[in-house]
């Protein structure tokens, strides 16, 4: 991870396709005005998807020509949101949401789990706080579990895969603070993790693991709260324990 010193504050990237990078690639009107916005992804705050133009740096970057990236501005939750809604004390950039993020992911990525390439962070500062964002690489034909279950069914197999891929990181040490089903992406033969704003590597600990796991099936019983007709049964979760239990 290389950083670059800007007028606001600092950008770190992971890819040689990145070394140009400015604070405008953080900026989805920069994208707009090059017809590059493939699509955006609304939950709380939108999230952007973005084409970029990799030609000139084809030849040296790590990043695939065709790939899309994904845009993400930091916000806050809960009732702090109501006294600053993006702003956070700064104690120093690799402590930053984005640059820790990015740091974890780059270090997943490169001992080969299932998260999504890392491309850069910026951090802006003003004052005591700042504000940041973040780029990694789209996942190319994948789908949130929700958005798959919304319309068929997994098989038994793939829960006990998706456990097995959980329990991977789980035995890495990998904490992800937000283990829900909309942050567990599904191509046609595997899973992926994704947002790891606040998590980390702590010590393997059962307790922490098991917290991991009954926010995450929550999740699926909050889901299927809102839509009767998502393909979780309680057997999908007994699935999933038995490929957790066997990685």
């Amino acid at each position: 991870m290389q950083i670059k010193q800007t007028s606001q504050g600092a950008i770190a990237y992971c890819v040689t396709a990145a070394q140009a990078i400015t604070t405008e690639w953080f900026d989805v009107s920069f994208w707009q005005q090059q017809s590059a916005v493939t699509g955006s992804s609304k939950g709380r705050y939108i999230t952007w998807f973005v084409k970029p133009d990799l030609e000139a740096s084809q030849n040296e970057t790590q990043v695939d020509k065709d790939s899309e990236w994904v845009l993400r501005h930091y916000y806050r939750g809960g009732l702090i949101e109501k006294l600053s809604k993006d702003k956070y004390l700064f104690t120093g950039l690799h402590k930053t949401r984005a640059v820790a993020e990015l740091a974890l992911l780059t270090l997943l990525f490169n001992e080969g789990f299932a998260v999504p390439r890392p491309i850069a962070a910026n951090v802006e500062r003003s004052g005591l706080y700042y504000r940041a964002d973040i780029i990694i690489e789209r996942v190319a034909g994948a789908q949130d579990l929700v958005a798959k279950l919304s319309t068929e069914v997994m098989t038994a197999e793939q829960w006990r895969q998706l456990g097995t891929c959980i329990a991977k990181f789980h035995q890495r040490g990998v904490y992800h603070a937000d283990l829900n089903a909309k942050n567990i992406l599904i191509t046609d033969d595997e899973f992926y993790l994704i947002d790891f704003d606040r998590g980390e590597i702590r010590a393997p600990n059962t307790k922490w693991q098991a917290a991991n796991l009954d926010r995450l099936l929550r999740s699926f019983n909050k889901e299927k709260g809102k839509l009767p007709a998502l393909a979780f049964t309680e057997s999908n979760w007994q699935d999933l324990l038995k490929g957790y239990a066997k990685p």
